[in-house]
């Protein structure tokens, strides 16, 4: 009992280290933990022991990680990319297996053992890539958008291999009869759990969480998820398909956003345990013994993935420096080929020096992956040439929106307090322009009509774009010390003369921030929005009694105005009760779409306490939305209520009950 407690608390304490430097040098926790598992493994220090039983639990990780991929699963948005889901990433992934099989064949390796090690390095990281595009505000480009649909499919690609490595591993002389009878059972599971489970899901957990016991929900939620890997295991499959069927039926229903609250901390406390595991795997002396073969691998890994994903890109039709920014940014391995990988393992598909070369290749090659997105645009800008074409493109539509706009405010950050401040402003036809950096937020509001682009507004040509020249003054709306001391850096050197406001936490800031330059320093949150709103609209000439007038209706009406908003991939640090909060949402109505020519009543939204605040149509904004309102094809629904509610009011907009 002693040792036992001796090793967690040093599997904590490494963990705490660890997770708190890698975040400070912006690289993933991911990372640190294989640091863990190699340092303190059986390989080096020996602290830790390569048991059984740590490796089975460090499997219920995987497990938690494919059913978080399932309850992103969603199969309408999946359809309306599949072109470049299937296909880009079809052939991406194909023909790095192909190239594999064939060079591991030629060295005298079964082509199995090179389909698995393919399958694995194969796979590219999205932990990492997701994360160095949002810092680079490249959600939203062309090579973004394609690189997330290329990591979609891979994580897609991991379900049939996690399938088909088991039964290569066994090897018989009906090896085909055996892959046929393992696709079988794969498909048979999946049609009994979808079209069984779906008609079974919601009741079952609506009768839960009718108890309203969040000890009852969380019991659920681990006991359909280990009991379905439990099913899939038992019938020759595997626990992460099992998890994943999971995933995807619970998020068909509109408890999904409670659940991925509620596994997320099991999620990642196990899957930290398991990748501590993978680097126990990683022999320091053997890598060394073999720093040839380990560099050549990873050099041969980017280069070549590089390089497939570079062809497929030109064969798609993007520009050259489109495919070259693609490319750079999937050169690297990812976290489900060391799955992929400990699998193999495990079945002695691969084993000994090659398993340490491909894995230590695979290490490198996540750790190099940063510092290669960080410069795709230099390597770019040197390998195709035109410099400012990239840059052009992201300011373009920041110049269009701003292009009519002349005595206007610059909003830098569009969040409650943003969208708060801008409701004020268009009450009074005040002309405005809001830059935010989530695209999930910009893509909602721009829906609604909202006069919102996305942009960075630390960076100078961004300001630029937005008309800083022309404007009025400025509103920083997000209390972040560092982007807004350099937005008021920038603005001293453009337009001195220029107002600036600034939102902040509290009045620790407050002295630095006026010596930046800052007209007036506006601490927090509601009242804090208020009065930022305040100042914006008397610094436009609006007169004092008016703006009193408004501060007391909003607050005369509990702050109904400061209720709802566009949420967005960054409002999860505000720790807010995803179940209680209400959101905004836009719908738009298409062709197909069941809602199409009923009234708003029709449509039953109304009856789930969803409320319609703002019709818009053919780019007309504020139609009052009567429940006899007839709904048109074309038209966007600006609707305000709780996730689960919107989500089935979406539902039925969209395809009916």
């Amino acid at each position: 009992m002693h040792s036992t407690l001796s090793l967690i608390i040093l599997l904590l304490a490494a963990a705490v280290v660890v997770s708190a430097l890698f975040r400070a040098w912006r690289l993933p926790s991911m990372l640190g933990f294989l640091l863990v598992g190699i340092i303190m493994g059986p390989h080096a220090l020996n602290w830790l022991p390569d048991s059984p039983e740590t490796r089975h639990l460090a499997e219920f990780g995987v497990v938690f990680l494919m059913f978080s991929i399932g309850l992103e699963f969603s199969l309408p948005k999946l359809n309306a990319i599949r072109t470049v889901v299937f296909g880009f990433g079809g052939a991406q992934v194909l023909s790095f297996i192909l190239i594999t099989i064939f060079i591991t064949s030629n060295v005298g390796l079964p082509w199995t053992t090179g389909l698995a090690i393919g399958g694995a390095l194969a796979m590219s990281s999205t932990a990492i890539v997701s994360k160095m595009l949002a810092e680079k505000l490249a959600l939203q480009s062309e090579h973004g958008k394609q690189m997330i649909a290329v990591l979609l499919f891979q994580d897609l690609a991991v379900v049939p291999l996690l399938i088909l490595t088991p039964t290569l591993a066994s090897g018989g002389e009906d090896l085909w009869l055996e892959l046929l009878t393992a696709g079988g059972k794969a498909i048979a599971v999946l049609l009994l759990l979808l079209f069984v489970g779906q008609k079974l899901m919601r009741p079952w957990f609506s009768w839960v969480a009718s108890h309203k016991s969040s000890e009852l929900f969380m019991l659920n939620v681990l006991l359909i998820t280990l009991g379905l890997a439990y099913l899939t295991d038992q019938a020759g499959l595997s626990l992460a398909l099992g998890a994943f069927l999971a995933g995807m039926l619970i998020s068909e229903t509109e408890f999904r956003y409670q659940v991925e609250d509620d596994i997320k901390p099991f999620r990642d406390v196990l899957l930290g345990l398991f990748f501590v595991t993978i680097g126990m795997l990683l022999d320091l002396h053997e890598v060394a013994h073999h720093w040839f073969g380990v560099t050549s691998i990873l050099i041969a890994l980017i280069l070549t993935k590089t390089a497939i994903v570079w062809t497929i890109g030109r064969a798609f039709g993007n520009d050259s420096h489109i495919a070259t920014r693609t490319a750079l940014g999937l050169a690297q391995a990812g976290e489900f080929g060391f799955v992929l990988l400990a699998q193999a393992d495990g079945l002695n598909l691969i084993t000994g020096t090659p398993m340490q070369i491909v894995l230590a290749a695979m290490v490198l090659s996540m750790m190099i992956a940063p510092i290669i997105i960080q410069n795709s645009d230099k390597i770019t800008r040197r390998l195709c040439g035109g410099e400012w074409a990239g840059r052009a493109r992201e300011l373009h539509d920041i110049a269009i929106k701003s292009m009519s706009a002349d005595a206007h405010l610059i909003v830098c950050g569009y969040g409650r307090s943003g969208q708060n401040l801008a409701r004020l402003l268009e009450s009074e036809d005040i002309p405005y322009i809001a830059l935010d950096a989530d695209p999930a937020r910009v893509k909602a509001a721009a829906a609604a009509g909202e006069s919102v682009v996305f942009g960075d507004a630390s960076k100078r040509e961004v300001l630029l774009a937005a008309g800083l020249n022309r404007a009025r003054g400025m509103v920083i709306t997000f209390a972040e010390l560092h982007a807004a001391m350099k937005i008021l850096s920038l603005v001293q050197e453009i337009r001195p003369d220029l107002p600036v406001i600034v939102r902040t936490h509290d009045e620790t800031d407050l002295d630095a921030l006026k010596l930046a330059g800052a007209a007036a320093v506006v601490p927090e949150v509601l009242e804090g929005s208020l009065m930022l709103a305040s100042h914006a609209l008397l610094l436009l000439g609006v007169p004092l009694s008016r703006v009193l007038k408004k501060l007391r209706n909003v607050r005369e009406q509990r702050y109904g105005l400061l209720r709802g908003f566009f949420r967005g991939a960054t409002d999860e640090d505000e720790q807010l009760s995803e179940t209680a909060q209400p959101r905004l949402r836009s719908v738009l109505i298409t062709e197909q779409a069941a809602a199409a020519g009923k009234t708003i009543a029709d449509s039953q939204i109304l009856e789930l306490g969803v409320e319609v605040l703002v019709v818009r149509r053919r780019n007309i904004r504020g139609l009052d939305p009567q429940p006899d309102m007839q709904i048109h094809t074309g038209d966007v629904l600006v609707l305000r209520g709780i996730p689960e509610s919107l989500a089935i009011a979406e539902k039925y907009l969209l395809q009916g009950e």
